[in-house]
């Protein structure tokens, strides 16, 4: 028996990418810590769980924690405020949250909030998300930074935002966008504020490596940045040029790329000064990571930095530089969003079943049975730690053997039941000696194809479109039950109809590993399982893959006294919502069933109260949950 955080640490790793935010109670409970207030008592969060479902509100579900998501802007712009004030940068420090990595309105406007003190401002990449940027009263000195291609509308929107004190700052992508820009500009008779996206060379790594570089999608380069400003002299218009954007990257997972990349983006701005630019504002666009997995090495899900390093690494960079070129320093932004949004969400979902892979016990051959059955079943009797890879390799054998014989019916569909028993039987017995021995890789690998799967109540696509997309890593840990040692070992099944819907990497305090390990599912329980730091894309990024909607969703509050509030609650898709979102009517879908149940009523095939019940099951599924209820 294990006493607090011991499995939670020593095999799930918990203590290395927990930041702080989470631990285990004695009871063996994941609990929530509040950032901001140290010695407010943490929290269960599978007391939260069973408080959530006491009020309706059921798993699967998205929790945010509002204090996690205040930290992390606190974090950052502490960060850069510490890291001004230390080596005497003669500039300020004013960040925008890019819309784009978490659109959902409990999200943005938590993050105006919890953003005010510091003049946090929004990044809109679309004509939408300028609309939902405006709508919200930024500070005085906030900046909406535009990027993305722009139509005349959007841009005219963005002028004209300027006369309720929005400093909407238009970002020019290319050459051709200036046009259009001025084509407004001249039909309003209005200056605009704007900014000009420069692509540097330097290439990043990490799984947005082909975001940066010059093969990146937006931005100039140095000839078609020339043609700009030639332009905007012609024009008239180059004094209205105050802002540099260069995008670094999404997590970056090297502080050196960072260094570098900001490096060239210096040069670009104090060359761009040279040619007339009246810039005040450098804007290094994202790039600040999130350590998924603790490891703190430059890998795709993983940082070799802190925030604090990263502010430091900018602030100093651009200072002698700018210092250098006799520059006066300009005001830093950043549109980190991953790095905000990232630890603020957690996706937690009950498991359903189990599919196991071995048994803990079977019966012995017949008579009547195939002598590969009675072979089979002899494995046990000379299985022992020293012959473990042999009784691995012969029932294997067997196994294949008298499946073979099975599909050419040389064996009865119940002799091949057996067989199957007697061979799960053998493999319970062989996970059990394997901790005994080093095993080599070729066990492993054949251990590994034994793990159990658990299937469970939520939507990869939907929920976690960067797991299955690109082989993004997100912390798993069971929420229950970690002061007792786990027995089974898992990959995980989505409640799709996908070979596709699953998890097989995991994050533990060992490196990487295709299997989790998890209890044993108990009979008079749910067994939750929570996938931690969701905030970022995957809410934003999830599709209707079998028509699985928006899970239920609840933004907490933490309390002083160890308790929480229930901020806001958004229900999650009905099966109504979904089916029109691909173009049904749930109306029409109803009258057709009735038809069909009219006609099979008028023949007789059901009568009145069958008739009821039937409408009435059809009715009930439209307006349920897209979930297991």
């Amino acid at each position: 028996m294990g006493t607090d955080t011991d499995f939670a640490s020593s095999i799930y790793g918990l203590d290395r990418w927990g930041h702080g935010l989470l631990s285990v109670t004695p009871e063996g409970e994941i609990a929530l810590s509040d950032p901001l207030h140290k010695d407010t008592p943490r929290i269960s969060l599978p007391g939260i769980v069973r408080d959530l479902e006491a009020r309706g509100v059921h798993s699967p579900l998205v929790l945010r924690v509002t204090a996690f998501l205040e930290a992390e802007i606190k974090r950052i712009n502490e960060g850069f405020r510490a890291s001004i004030a230390r080596t005497g940068y003669r500039g300020s420090y004013r960040g925008v949250f890019p819309i784009k990595v978490n659109q959902q309105a409990q999200v943005v406007d938590r993050i105006v909030e919890f953003g005010r003190p510091y003049a946090y401002g929004l990044e809109a990449g679309s004509k939408p998300e300028l609309v939902i940027a405006l709508a919200h009263r930024l500070p005085e000195e906030a900046l909406i930074v535009c990027n993305g291609v722009k139509d005349a509308e959007f841009i005219r929107l963005a002028i004209l935002s300027r006369k309720l004190g929005f400093n909407t700052v238009i970002v020019l992508e290319s050459a051709k966008e200036l046009d259009t820009v001025i084509e407004v500009v001249r039909e309003l008779g209005e200056e605009p504020l704007l900014g000009v996206r420069v692509k540097l060379t330097h290439r990043i790594g990490g799984n947005w490596a082909e975001s940066s570089g010059d093969r990146s999608s937006f931005g100039m380069n140095t000839d078609q940045l020339m043609q700009v400003v030639d332009r905007l002299k012609d024009e008239g218009l180059l004094h209205c040029l105050k802002l540099q954007h260069s995008h670094l990257g999404s997590q970056v997972p090297d502080v050196n790329d960072v260094r570098r990349a900001v490096g060239e983006a210096c040069r670009y701005f104090i060359e761009l000064t040279r040619e007339g630019a009246a810039l005040t504002h450098l804007d290094l666009g994202g790039g600040l990571g999130v350590d998924y997995t603790g490891e703190k090495i430059a890998s795709e899900n993983s940082v070799n930095y802190t925030v604090e390093e990263y502010c430091t690494n900018i602030v100093e960079t651009v200072g002698y530089a700018l210092d250098e070129a006799g520059v006066a320093h300009p005001t830093l932004v950043t549109e980190s969003g991953r790095a905000v949004v990232a630890t603020s969400s957690m996706l937690i979902f009950n498991v359903l079943e189990a599919t196991h892979y071995d048994a803990p016990s079977a019966e012995e051959p017949q008579p009547d049975d195939h002598h590969l059955i009675a072979d089979l079943a002899a494995v046990k009797t000379y299985l022992t730690p020293e012959r473990l890879q042999e009784c691995l390799n012969d029932s294997t054998f067997y196994r294949d053997e008298l499946r073979a014989l099975f599909r050419r019916g040389y064996i009865t569909l119940r002799q091949m039941a057996r067989a199957e028993r007697i061979y799960l039987e053998l493999m319970a017995r062989i996970k059990a000696l394997a901790p005994q021995i080093e095993t080599t890789p070729e066990i492993d690998a054949q251990l590994e194809k034994l793990a159990d799967i658990y299937h469970c109540n939520f939507s990869l696509f939907q929920s976690l479109p960067d797991v299955w997309a690109i082989d993004q890593l997100h912390p798993i840990i069971p929420l229950q039950d970690l002061n007792v040692e786990p027995d089974r070992r898992v990959v995980l099944s989505d409640i799709t109809c996908d070979s596709d819907g699953k998890i097989d990497r995991f994050i533990l305090a060992d490196g990487i590993s295709p299997s989790l390990p998890v209890h044993s599912l108990p009979e008079d329980r749910p067994y939750y399982l929570g996938v931690f730091f969701v905030g970022a894309y995957q809410e934003t990024l999830g599709d209707l893959h079998n028509l699985f909607g928006d899970t239920n969703v609840a933004t907490i509050e933490l309390r002083a006294d160890g308790g929480f509030d229930l901020l806001h609650e958004q229900e999650g898709d009905t099966i109504a919502e979904v089916m029109s979102y691909v173009e049904y009517d749930p109306k029409d879908c109803i009258a057709a069933f009735r038809k069909m149940v009219d006609g099979a009523t008028s023949e007789k095939k059901l009568d009145a109260s069958e008739r009821k019940a039937l409408m009435a099951a059809y009715r009930d599924s439209i307006e349920g949950y897209t979930y297991y209820e």
